[in-house]
């Protein structure tokens, strides 16, 4: 490893304000609002998603120039988007949000699971949840879904017509080959795929769209410190326009990896900013921290496989976080008249952040 690009004491605490989420009934009873996992701004409203449904939010500001809060929620449900290989309600787990051109992106954690352990468990019982490993079929999709804008706010769409066409939404991993199946024979990734996300296995937590890019940013695994970012080149099939296919990036591969030396975190969530990435990363174990903001240099103009470290990759950043909450899951860009802005939001936000009416607190922090 390369050493460390910042120390800690000359990191500066930059939390400007904070921003209040306001939720409905229905996602407070489903828990979206503390299981948040995904966050894109698009003007004055936020895009959101927790790993717990398979729904995207969308949120719209107070103050289009300086938001303190965020409500009018409405309700996405990606099943009524496109043709999801699992049943309509289970969960797709999204861990990751984009905005490009006139799509949306989602992605789910193509991760397995294994049964968590309560105290109230015998330890008989917690041995055996301990020895079960189960996928859910929701979770191996990646969702491109065309926005239009409907009484001047945007809005998700099965199909509408985008740029004097008719486009519409399409997946890739509903039907065929998915993410899964392409990094079986990987060997880096695919010695990892029958372990469980949270043990270090397989969990995609993050994406970026730049142009006909996208990137997947891995929470797991991390390998002697190294995190990994997926490059891919999904297109439309002629033949099913619901459907999404690979186009190889280099020679005959469906995708490109870049490893990144991030302290030894996983990464937990990709944001564009210019020709560079904001890459959030995290502990890609059940660890509380330590998190970070990096900047990856030109990554939206890489050419090759990249091993990012030295200069290629800046520490920008730490963020808060608890014992056993406040967990950074999701960054996004918030222009402003002062600046530009990162909104973070967290998973399993501490008490301190819930209000009596069911909204959650999200931080705005400096950048720069």
């Amino acid at each position: 490893m390369q050493g460390r690009r910042r120390g800690r004491g000359t990191l500066r605490r930059v939390i400007a304000r904070t921003l209040r989420l306001h939720f409905d009934a229905a996602s407070r009873n489903a828990g979206t609002h503390v299981n948040l996992s995904a966050v894109r701004s698009e003007g004055r409203v936020l895009w959101v998603a927790g790993d717990e449904t398979a729904t995207v939010e969308r949120l719209v500001a107070d103050d289009p120039e300086a938001a303190t809060s965020f409500a009018g929620q409405v309700t996405f449900r990606l099943a009524d988007l496109v043709d999801l290989p699992g049943p309509a309600d289970e969960e797709a787990d999204v861990e990751g949000l984009a905005r490009s051109g006139d799509f949306l992106w989602a992605v789910g954690s193509h991760s397995l699971k294994r049964k968590p352990v309560k105290a109230s468990h015998s330890e008989a019982k917690a041995l055996r949840r301990l020895a079960q490993v189960a996928g859910q079929a929701n979770r191996q999709v990646l969702v491109r879904v065309p926005v239009v804008e409907v009484d001047g706010l945007p809005c998700l769409v099965r199909e509408g017509m985008v740029g004097g066409k008719s486009v519409a939404a399409a997946v890739f991993g509903a039907s065929g080959d998915d993410l899964r199946d392409l990094l079986a024979d990987d060997p880096h990734v695919g010695p990892f795929l029958p372990i469980p996300g949270k043990d270090n296995g397989l969990d995609v937590e993050g994406i970026a769209v730049v142009g006909e890019r996208v990137y997947l940013g891995l929470r797991g695994p991390v390998l002697r410190g190294w995190a990994f970012v997926l490059e891919l080149r999904p297109y439309v099939d002629d033949d099913d326009p619901t459907r999404l296919r690979l186009a190889p990036v280099a020679g005959s591969s469906a995708y490109r990896k870049h490893i990144l030396d991030l302290d030894g975190l996983g990464v937990r969530d990709l944001c564009p900013d210019g020709d560079d990435l904001l890459v959030l990363a995290g502990p890609t174990m059940d660890l509380d921290g330590p998190v970070r903001v990096f900047r990856w240099h030109g990554a939206c103009r890489a050419e090759a496989p990249s091993v990012l470290r030295g200069s290629d990759l800046t520490r920008e950043l730490d963020l808060p976080y608890g014992e056993g909450d406040d967990h950074a899951e999701g960054i996004a860009l918030l222009s402003e008249a002062g600046g530009t802005r990162l909104v973070v939001v967290y998973d399993s936000p501490a008490d301190a952040r819930l209000g009596a009416d069911g909204s959650v607190v999200a931080d705005v922090v400096r950048l720069g």
